[in-house]
């Protein structure tokens, strides 16, 4: 696909837009944080990245804490904190038509509160006890005021709307199977974690006003309606589809609200829940990166929700939610030769080919509809900046089985994306750091670190001069 990548290294301040070549055509370097994860590039060109803070709280995974926005010569034009003691924004962020943001954000429970609400103590995981913290997710839109700061105009909250069986005397109590629209406090869950459901990507469709977000915790998809008011959201029965703030839809685990069986389960711990845009093959519908833990192999994977005519999920009474099956499923060969743990994700483009981050060793890949894998880029920079184009990238030593190249997500631009208007767009050097003259093959293996097309059926010598 003709476009531009963009890519933030996981453990580097640094962002980078590339071509297929692995040229340059942007960076900005200003920052002093790593990524907390997430970075995007607006239609007018500014860059919106999310920053890991080292706050007051820590979850374990995908900490942020705050939102820095760029414009395209890298000057810092906007900045909201949204780190305390009491919440934390964290993994992702998503632009929203209007100039707002939505957050995915956890807030402090304390022990005592996780037990009124009905969580089962023998489920809960030591840690809860012990430090007397629960973390579960919710969701702000902020309106931001520029250069600093901003106001927090809708939210929603997992904690209004839950329900479980394990306590009558406690609230929430209720049968779990008979209403799929709340959340299970045992879910699928049998030692449950203080960050308990481990949201990590957030999207937003603007024809039906909704937003999907991937919940590791649950292996599930949740959609809810964007359309309510804060008041209506904490409640049932309100907003565009009369559901107040619960669950419109939900995939990938049915066992996490009391159906089926884990013969049925379909995501493992997945990440990057977002629609296909209406430019783009399938649109409409939702892929996933599907990180496979447990049985050791990830996969991308395309469902058509059953959406009816007004924005509205269908479902049989007493079943799960469907497909049944996939729409579009790419795996490598061997289904083992790629294994992401963590982070990742993917990105129908218009042509109908698929862009995949594989986050934990920082690989991406495009594959076309066919399954053709077309093009491969590997980021060349770690912790202490770009590697030279035949160094060797190091294992992450606080984390088994990833790369310190690792990447949380990318995103590829089309050469006409409004962003590009007007600017130029002259290909830069390389990001891996090359000698003066360096000869490279792209039929090499990944220590070439650098993009080349169709990588298993040319071999092309490129000589390289740098002045």
């Amino acid at each position: 696909f003709k476009g531009y990548t963009l890519f933030s290294p996981k453990h580097y301040p640094y962002t980078y837009l590339v071509n297929n070549e692995g040229r340059i055509i942007n960076q900005w370097t200003k920052s002093i944080y790593e990524p907390g994860q997430s970075v995007y590039l607006l239609e007018n060109g500014n860059l919106i990245r999310t920053c890991m803070v080292k706050g007051q709280m820590n979850t374990g995974g995908g900490e942020g804490g705050r939102i820095e926005e760029y414009d395209w010569n890298g000057n810092l034009v906007w900045e909201l904190d949204f780190s305390t003691s009491t919440y934390m924004q964290h993994h992702d962020v998503r632009p929203l038509p209007n100039g707002n943001l939505i957050m995915l954000v956890v807030e402090k429970k304390t022990y005592a509160e996780a037990i009124a609400a009905g969580f089962n103590p023998a489920k809960l995981a030591a840690e809860i006890q012990q430090k007397n913290i629960m973390v579960p997710d919710y969701v702000v839109e902020i309106k931001p005021t520029k250069p600093k700061g901003g106001t927090v105009v809708w939210e929603w909250h997992v904690w209004d709307h839950l329900i479980q069986d394990n306590d009558a005397t406690k609230d929430n109590y209720g049968v779990v199977k008979d209403h799929p629209e709340l959340i299970d406090t045992d879910g699928d869950q049998k030692n449950i974690p203080a960050f308990w459901n481990h949201m990590n990507s957030i999207d937003y469709n603007p024809e039906l006003d909704q937003i999907a977000m991937s919940v590791r915790g649950n292996s599930e998809v949740w959609i809810i309606d964007h359309s309510t008011t804060t008041a209506e959201a904490k409640g049932h029965t309100e907003g565009k589809y009369g559901k107040g703030g619960d669950l419109l839809y939900r995939y990938g685990n049915p066992i996490a609200y009391g159906m089926g069986t884990a013969s049925d389960q379909k995501f493992y711990q997945q990440h990057d829940a977002e629609w296909v845009r209406p430019d783009c093959p399938g649109a409409g519908n939702i892929t996933v990166f599907n990180n496979g833990l447990s049985r050791n192999y990830s996969t991308i994977d395309e469902i058509t929700p059953p959406i009816n005519p007004d924005g509205s999920y269908s479902r049989t009474a007493g079943k799960a939610f469907g497909p049944a099956a996939f729409t579009w499923t790419w795996k490598a060969t061997p289904p083992t030769s790629m294994y992401a743990e963590a982070i990742s994700g993917a990105q129908r483009l218009s042509n109908g080919n698929t862009i995949i981050c594989d986050g934990t060793h920082g690989t991406f890949l495009e594959v076309t509809q066919a399954g053709d894998l077309v093009w491969k880029y590997v980021c060349p920079a770690e912790k202490t900046g770009p590697l030279y184009y035949n160094g060797t990238i190091s294992d992450d030593p606080a984390r088994a089985g990833e790369k310190m190249n690792a990447v949380f997500r990318v995103y590829k631009y089309p050469l006409d994306y409004p962003a590009f208007k007007g600017k130029t767009l002259t290909p830069g050097n390389y990001v891996e750091k090359l000698t003066t003259t360096s000869s490279l093959k792209t039929d090499k293996p990944e220590s070439a670190l650098r993009a080349y097309p169709n990588p298993f059926r040319e071999a092309t010598t490129f000589s390289l001069t740098l002045e």
